[in-house]
């Protein structure tokens, strides 16, 4: 997608700091973050929303899973503990629309979901 700002920084169009990246995954520091760690993963290919995932994205989100567990090994806070988000649609709270997860950690996150 040309608009996409995931997609250009996939791309190379736009620089980041990457943390990990394999040929369909990149994870890079989110510029605002909410905690100590904040690295967004994303597929390199473009997919909107958690519910467009279908059996042909299912590889894509099991390599963003692992792409989770190899940023937490990184950053050492696998055992430590970590939390990973994946908004969907406007009232799950995505903002931008390219299936992305965010991987918090770095300090003692509070228990729930708000």
């Amino acid at each position: 997608m040309e608009e996409c700002i995931f997609c250009k920084i996939a791309a190379g169009g736009i620089p980041s700091l990457k943390v990990y990246e394999t040929e369909s995954i990149l994870a890079f520091e989110d510029i605002h973050p909410l905690s100590p760690i904040h690295i967004i993963i994303i597929p390199k290919r473009h997919i909107a929303t958690l519910m467009d995932v279908g059996a042909e994205e299912m590889a894509d989100l099991q390599a963003m899973m692992a792409a989770a567990q190899e940023v937490a090994r990184i950053r050492k806070i696998d055992r430590r503990g970590f939390r990973v988000v994946i908004n969907c649609n406007e009232e799950g709270g995505q903002v931008i629309f390219h299936l992305h997860m965010h991987l918090l950690g770095g300090k003692k996150l509070r228990a729930g979901l708000d």
